[in-house]
């Protein structure tokens, strides 16, 4: 059946041993290394994954890390503003009181000054009438009187008209 195709034999079983020699040597010197080298890119491959895997779970870990310092951060800072704003009030208020404090110390010393004016004023007044009294007594009566004795009852008068 072979010759009817023109087929030789001697060189069909020729080739036939070439090619398994040729795929026995491919096997045994190229296939083994390809595949050995295929498994290793294959595993440096997965490795790299393992490696990325791992990196991404420590930055997750790390964000959330900074995440709660940020909120740490963030209530202490809160509570600094409280606190600031409390010590505020606390220095408004001593401000203030400090200040009242102030303003009645200069009301009750201008009310003493006042007082104090008003008695030298009536004292000076008291005198400049005492002072006229005895001038206009004089040119009514003409003499001059004893000035002591006069003073006196002048004094005496100005007094009962105090009560009054």
């Amino acid at each position: 059946m072979f010759d009817a195709l023109g087929i030789d034999w001697k060189q069909a079983l020729t080739h036939l041993v070439s090619f398994a020699l040729t795929l026995w040597l491919l096997k045994v010197f190229a296939w083994k290394p390809l595949l050995n080298l295929l498994d290793e890119r294959r595993k440096k491959i997965a490795d790299e994954f393992d490696r990325i895997d791992k990196e991404k779970a420590g930055v997750a870990q790390l964000s959330a890390s900074y995440e709660a310092k940020l909120k740490d951060i963030d209530s202490e800072r809160r509570a600094k503003l409280v606190e600031a704003v409390e010590e505020g009030k606390k220095v408004a208020g001593d401000i203030k009181a400090h200040a009242q404090e102030e303003v009645k110390q200069l009301h009750d010393r201008a009310k003493a000054d006042l007082q104090r004016e008003v008695d030298k004023a009536k004292v000076q007044l008291r005198d400049e009438l005492v002072s006229m009294t005895i001038t206009a007594t004089e040119k009514v009566i003409h003499e001059k009187l004893d000035d002591a004795k006069h003073r006196q009852l002048i004094n005496r008068f100005i007094d009962n008209l105090e009560k009054v």
